[in-house]
C-alpha cells in the first residue's frame, strides 16, 4: 500500500466534511458507502477533525414554527468609531438575551454594506426589535444602522431542503 499525498488527505478531509454537512448523523457506514472509503478511514478522519476543530459541532435542523418560533436576520452597520477590543470581545460573545426570549444561531463580520449579520431566533416580532434596541444600547455610538428581517420561508437551511416549502406559495 502507497503512502497518501497530502493534498489526498486534504480532498478525502472535505469530501467527509461535505457529507457531515448534509447529515451529521448519518452512520458511519453510510457515509463510507457513499465515498467508498473504509468505515475505519471515516472513522479517523471524523476523530481527527473532530480534536483539530475543523469540526466546531452538531446541530439539528428543526422546524422553529413547531417550537413557536420565528426567525430573523439582524444586519449591522458599524459607525466610524473605532471599535476597541473589550468591546469587540463582548459583542461577539454575545449569546442572546434571555429576558427577551431570542437566541443567537450564528454571528458572522462581513464584507458589504453591513459589517455583521445575526442569525437568530425570538417568538415574535416584538421580542426581535427589544433584542435589536437592547443590543444597540448596549454598544451606544458603535453602531450607525441595522435592519431586522423576518424570515417567512426557510427553502434551505444548513444543507438541508424544508420539507414545507408549500407554505411559500402562501405568500406568492
Amino acid at each position: 500500500m502507497g503512502k497518501t499525498s497530502r493534498k489526498q488527505i486534504d480532498n478525502d478531509e472535505k469530501k467527509i466534511m461535505a457529507e457531515l454537512e448534509k447529515n451529521s448523523n448519518e452512520s458511519l457506514d453510510v457515509i463510507a458507502k457513499r465515498l467508498k472509503f473504509s468505515r475505519q478511514k471515516v472513522w479517523r478522519f471524523i476523530r481527527s477533525l473532530n480534536k483539530s476543530g475543523a469540526i466546531w459541532g452538531y446541530t439539528a435542523v428543526v422546524d422553529n414554527e413547531r417550537r413557536s418560533l420565528k426567525s430573523y436576520v439582524l444586519m449591522l452597520k458599524r459607525s466610524s468609531k473605532p471599535m476597541d477590543e473589550k468591546t469587540l470581545e463582548t459583542f461577539a460573545s454575545q449569546q442572546g438575551k434571555d429576558d427577551v426570549g431570542v437566541t443567537i444561531e450564528s454571528m458572522s463580520y462581513v464584507h458589504g454594506e453591513y459589517d455583521w449579520i445575526l442569525s437568530c431566533t425570538a417568538p415574535d416580532i416584538k421580542s426581535a426589535k427589544r433584542f435589536c434596541d437592547a443590543l444597540l444600547t448596549s454598544y451606544p455610538g458603535v453602531f450607525s444602522r441595522s435592519s431586522l428581517l423576518e424570515t417567512l420561508v426557510a427553502i434551505r437551511d444548513h444543507h438541508v431542503e424544508n420539507p414545507n416549502t408549500n407554505k411559500l406559495k402562501e405568500f406568492l
